[in-house]
């Protein structure tokens, strides 16, 4: 029986950690796992979007400036996405500097680019203000240009057959790192980067490094930011922002109660808790059954279906009674709620977890569309240039080990 969508499930250790959405203490039957670079974890300079309203003026009144320059900012920021204050033609130039140091901190800086599909598909790893390393990707379609972020540096769920689970969670992002890439991919399609000259930036997936309801505040201040009108915001809808997460129950329910109609996306992979334990270690805490429930509940409240995603591995999850039973628990509910991302695996070098053949991601996608179900082969993007998130991150780290060894 699934649970009602106005009942309370926020626990009292999620309240009082509203920085995750993952509760907190060291009983359950899963941790974080960490990097081990996760100590020296420190907290971004402070950006323009990480401060409120009343924040920025108390800031512009510490530096001589009248409260009206922030605004300024803002709109060159949201609607421009620009932070070259010496070149504001509005901005006196005596304090640009002063404006630039304080608000505009330079957050993360190229280090490597790589691109696919004819110029479509741009992949860049950043270098962040402690030298971590992050990734974003920036994917032109027909009808759309969708930008994937990450929300943290590394990731602590341990995926097995994830190039960032490898990683480990070395620590959250601050939401002006968040909003960066954001910021910067607007940009580029504003200046014409991509094939077929200027463009808009419509969508924005939390699909790159990071579990993001792991890092639920600046997540949430971002998502405020990126579908907010500018001078507070971006201006992408809220309906074109996807939230993927490995089923972290009580950050799902949180999400509801924010009343904000992002698409939610959930990481399945497996349609039992058997093969899910190995596969998502992060089941052992919430199950399946929690997991699929919770996910319901989000599209009752918010009558948006949800996207169930599920790597195709090799003789692992792909054969057709597994497609049974996934079409089988997703049917349970008796709606039609969930639209099914079969994903073909972009396989980890030297990782025993492989793509699937293309008659069994054919067969998998014909037993759940005779079930009912919606579903559709995901288009694999950047899959000659390390596509897999966190394969170029892990990738650069590695060759840095070795330079300095």
């Amino acid at each position: 029986m699934t649970t009602s969508p106005s009942s309370p499930h926020i626990s009292s250790e999620l309240e009082k950690d509203a920085d995750s959405g993952i509760t907190a203490g060291d009983k359950s039957a899963f941790r974080d796992v960490l990097s081990k670079d996760h100590a020296r974890r420190g907290k971004a300079p402070l950006h323009l979007v990480d401060m409120t309203d009343e924040e920025r003026k108390e800031r512009a009144k510490e530096l001589g400036m009248p409260a009206f320059r922030v605004k300024q900012l803002a709109q060159h920021y949201f609607a421009h996405f620009d932070t070259n204050v010496s070149e504001f033609s509005d901005f006196p130039s005596s304090l640009a500097q002063t404006a630039k140091d304080a608000f505009f901190p330079d957050l993360i800086t190229p280090v490597l680019e790589q691109e696919a599909d004819k110029g479509e598909t741009i992949k860049t790893l950043w270098k962040l203000f402690d030298d971590s390393r992050i990734e974003s990707v920036l994917m032109k379609y027909p009808q759309r240009v969708t930008l994937c972020i990450s929300s943290q540096v590394g990731c602590g769920m341990d995926c097995p057959f994830c190039a960032t689970g490898r990683l480990g969670l070395t620590r959250n992002m601050s939401a002006g790192e968040i909003l960066e890439q954001v910021r910067i991919a607007a940009l580029q399609c504003e200046s014409g980067l991509l094939p077929g000259g200027q463009t808009r930036l419509s969508n924005i997936v939390f699909m790159g490094m990071g579990e993001a309801l792991g890092n639920y505040k600046a997540m949430m201040k971002a998502i405020r930011q990126i579908s907010a009108l500018p001078p507070e915001g971006f201006g992408i809808s809220a309906r074109n922002i996807t939230l993927s997460t490995v089923g972290v129950v009580p950050g799902i329910r949180k999400l509801i109660t924010e009343h904000i109609p992002v698409r939610l996306a959930v990481s399945l992979h497996a349609p039992s808790d058997e093969l899910r334990d190995e596969l998502v270690p992060m089941n052992r805490r919430f199950n399946t059954t929690q997991v699929l429930d919770a996910a319901h509940d989000y599209y009752l409240s918010s009558k948006r279906r949800v996207s169930i995603e599920y790597a195709l591995m090799r003789g692992i999850n792909d054969q057709a009674e597994h497609a049974q039973l996934l079409a089988k628990r997703l049917n349970h509910y008796g709606d039609d709620w969930v639209h099914v991302n079969p994903i073909p695996l972009n396989p980890i070098e030297g990782s025993r977890w492989t793509a699937s053949k293309p008659e069994d991601e054919a067969q998998f996608i014909d037993i759940l569309r005779k079930a009912g179900i919606s579903a559709t082969l995901r288009d694999t993007r950047g899959s000659d240039i390390d596509g897999a998130c966190g394969q170029l991150a892990a990738k650069e780290l590695a060759q840095d080990l070795v330079r300095r060894s």
